[in-house]
C-alpha cells in the first residue's frame, strides 16, 4: 500500500500530552508517521504484526489522515483515497455465497485462533446476519478479537484482506 498518513491536529496534540491513552505500541507507530512515509516504510520500520489494524485505530480516532498516495495507490472515482479500514462496494445484486463464506470464515477463524468455545456470540451475530451489511457489523468485534492473540496478531492484515474480499 502506497498511502502516506500525516498527523492531525488531534495527533499533534496527542504528542504533546499523552492525554488521549494510546498503549505504547500504538503510539510509537504515532511516532512514526511523519506525512513522508508511506504504509511499507513504516511496515519496514515497526515490529508490529497488525500494522494494518493500528493505523485503523488511528485514522478511526482522528490521530492520522491520509495525506496522499504515493505513485500507485488505488484512487476511487470521486478521486478520494480510500481508507485502510474501508469495505468495498457492494454488487447490486451480492452472492449469497459470499456471505455464507464470510460465516464460515468468521467462525473457522475464532476457532482456530481464539479457541473453540471462545467469542461464540461474534459467530451467533455473524450466522444471524441476513445481509452483508449485517455482517460487516460484525467486522470490527471479529476482527478485535483475534488481534488479541498472538497468533492472531501474525496473520491479521492476511485475515482481514481474505474476509473483505468477500463482504
Amino acid at each position: 500500500m502506497s498511502v502516506i498518513f500525516a498527523k492531525t491536529p488531534k495527533g499533534v496534540s496527542e504528542m504533546e500530552t499523552r492525554g488521549g491513552g494510546l498503549t505504547p505500541r500504538v503510539r510509537r507507530i504515532l511516532i512514526m508517521v511523519d506525512g513522508k512515509r508511506t504504509v511499507d516504510d513504516l511496515r519496514s520500520m515497526a515490529l508490529a504484526d497488525d500494522l494494518t489494524h493500528t493505523l485503523g485505530l488511528l485514522e478511526e480516532e482522528g490521530y492520522i489522515a491520509v495525506a496522499h498516495a504515493a505513485e500507485a495507490a488505488p484512487v476511487g472515482a470521486d478521486g478520494a483515497l480510500p481508507s485502510i479500514t474501508a469495505f468495498r462496494d457492494l454488487p447490486e445484486n451480492p452472492d449469497p455465497k459470499e456471505l455464507e463464506m464470510a460465516r464460515h470464515f468468521i467462525m473457522n477463524t475464532l476457532k482456530t485462533f481464539c479457541g473453540p468455545m471462545t467469542h461464540l456470540s461474534i459467530v451467533e451475530a455473524a450466522f444471524a446476519a441476513k445481509t452483508h451489511a449485517e455482517i460487516r457489523e460484525v467486522f470490527a468485534t471479529w476482527y478485535h478479537a483475534i488481534v488479541e492473540t498472538r497468533h492472531g496478531r501474525r496473520r491479521a492484515e492476511e485475515l482481514r484482506s481474505e474476509l473483505l474480499r468477500v463482504i
